[in-house]
């Protein structure tokens, strides 16, 4: 349980938190692998292999999350690509009920992602995640991604948050690492961001594979 009373503000992130990875999965591991042995006259399998050096380059790394680099490097227009497989991009079936829950208990919710604001418009036009938060952050913005603390310290400067009062829930452990280590106190994983894919077990951070209980929790303290 966590200490509500304790919490102002929670930080989310977006792909694998709030929506389901499977679409960004399937887009990167699997629809552009494919367009770029079409473009290049290759096998799919050739063109994995092609592309894993060049991601795993850039892993961590703001460009990983940009699709201005991805476009130029690859020669793909990748916009379009998202909006082509559109249909895959879906909530979480139990963020709107925890949404609903945090708003109503007077918390501020902010969104916090590394994806480019392009893929940020999309993904709320498709799903309208937007109406349930209070602030939309895209890292781009500040030039630096959630893997660095420079977007930590960025991030408290222009929202006025307080670390020691904040909640932050995201699916990857690095940037959950780099959270803790600048002082965020309240930490929290996701273990199945990816609703194809097993749950993962998590041992350095409390971790949930729902929201159902955070939503019982509030409203029983704030209803």
């Amino acid at each position: 349980m966590l200490q509500w009373k304790d919490i102002d503000t929670v930080l989310l992130d977006m792909d694998g938190t709030l929506l389901d990875l499977h679409f960004d999965n399937h887009f990167w591991l699997e629809f552009v692998p494919q367009r770029f042995a079409e473009l290049q006259g290759i096998s799919k399998e050739a063109a994995l292999e092609a592309l894993k050096p060049k991601f795993a380059e850039q892993a961590g790394h703001l460009n990983w999350y940009c699709l201005d680099y991805w476009q130029k490097e690859l020669d793909l227009d990748l916009v379009e690509m998202k909006k082509e497989i559109c249909h895959l991009i879906d909530m979480r079936e139990d963020v709107p009920a925890f949404l609903t829950a945090l708003k109503k208990a007077g918390k501020r919710i902010i969104l916090v992602t590394n994806a480019h604001p392009d893929s940020l418009t999309l993904k709320i036009e498709h799903t309208e995640l937007d109406k349930y938060i209070d602030e939309l952050v895209s890292t781009h913005t500040f030039g630096v991604s959630k893997e660095s603390k420079l977007l930590w310290q960025q991030l408290e400067e222009e929202l006025k948050f307080d670390c020691h009062r904040s909640l932050f829930i995201d699916d990857s452990i690095p940037i959950l690492t780099t959270a803790r280590e600048f002082g965020i106190r309240h930490l929290v994983a996701v273990a199945n961001p990816d609703s194809k894919q097993e749950t993962r077990e998590i041992t350095q951070f409390d971790s949930i594979t729902s929201y159902n209980a955070y939503t019982n929790e509030l409203n029983q303290l704030y209803l």
